[in-house]
């Protein structure tokens, strides 16, 4: 006869094996595993050595042909800006190295210029655009118009392209010595602005930027900076907004001039101010601005070539 105690091992013994089985089969299927995993990981880290080879060489090529564009450059301007006056305009996130060298390169072109005046963040900043637009008001030049614009981008650009760009028409200034003194003067005690020694107006002017614009009011600032360099260039005789890596992104200035067909009609761009071949393109694409004609350059995709007279 059957007992319960029977029954009882004769069920433990069913549920250990299947418990044993279990076991063992986890123990290969995660054995199995394992190697796999361990087999796809080799795979891995090879391919990132690999990629991070193929980048440690990209590298390479570039810095050596930056030191090409460096070498070169000199001789590339050459000449394409003789007995010209350009003005440096920086605004606060512009790379003192990078105007440094384009300085550098303006005259290896033949320019002279004719000094900078820095854009400080308050300059760009939305909350102080009312307090911009009032001091612009009242620094205007007697007998100048400033222009139908309400931002504070266009009409500052309007301002300042009086005091820092001759007249295209008889290249002379378009504001006395005393005026442009008293009205620079007003900007920069109100933290707008800091002129540079010297400072005096110029043929053409380069407004210098960094890369993307960051923060809430991102959009704000750079359409403020965009905006003062179309309105800076209607003023004279041509100017170019060049910036750096991120700069034509939505973000950065040049983005928001390439995204208005009205201010790439007249403003050229340049996306790579950071390289030296970008500072060679910034040189000739304000030549071309002297010929009433305006560009997209760089290596961003909404640039139309790398440089004037090379398409994309």
């Amino acid at each position: 006869m059957i007992s319960l105690r029977y029954h009882i091992v004769s069920l433990t013994a069913v549920f250990l094996s299947l418990a044993v089985g279990v076991v063992l089969g986890s123990t290969a299927i995660s054995g199995r595993l394992l190697s796999g995993l361990n087999d796809d990981n080799s795979a891995l880290g090879k391919e990132v050595a690999s990629l991070q080879a193929q980048r440690n060489a990209l590298d390479a090529r570039l810095a050596d042909a930056d030191r090409f564009a460096t070498s070169i450059g000199p001789l590339a301007v050459k000449g394409q800006l003789a007995e010209r006056t350009v003005v440096l305009v920086t605004t606060a996130d512009a790379k003192p190295n990078d105007r440094d060298a384009l300085a550098e390169l303006l005259r290896a072109a033949g320019a002279t210029v004719t000094g900078e005046l820095q854009l400080t963040e308050s300059f760009a900043d939305p909350d102080k655009a009312d307090q911009l637009l009032n001091l612009v008001a009242r620094l205007q030049p007697a007998g100048t118009q400033l222009p139908t614009g309400s931002d504070p981008g266009t009409r500052a650009g309007g301002l300042l392209g009086s005091l820092l760009l001759i007249d295209k028409a008889d290249n002379q200034p378009q504001a006395t010595p005393d005026e442009l003194a008293a009205a620079l003067g007003g900007l920069a005690s109100a933290g707008f602005v800091r002129p540079g020694q010297g400072l005096r107006p110029a043929q053409l002017a380069v407004v210098l930027t960094g890369g993307a614009v960051g923060g809430d009011s991102a959009a704000d600032r750079a359409a403020v900076v965009a905006r003062f360099a179309t309105q800076l260039d209607r003023s004279g005789a041509g100017a170019v907004l060049a910036g750096g890596a991120g700069s034509a992104d939505g973000t950065g200035p040049v983005g928001v001039v390439r995204a208005d067909t009205a201010a790439t009609s007249v403003l050229s761009t340049v996306d790579n101010l950071d390289t030296a071949a970008g500072r060679v393109v910034t040189v000739l694409a304000l030549r071309e601005q002297l010929k009433d004609k305006a560009g997209r350059y760089g290596v961003a995709g909404n640039a139309e070539g790398p440089a004037p007279g090379m398409a994309g």
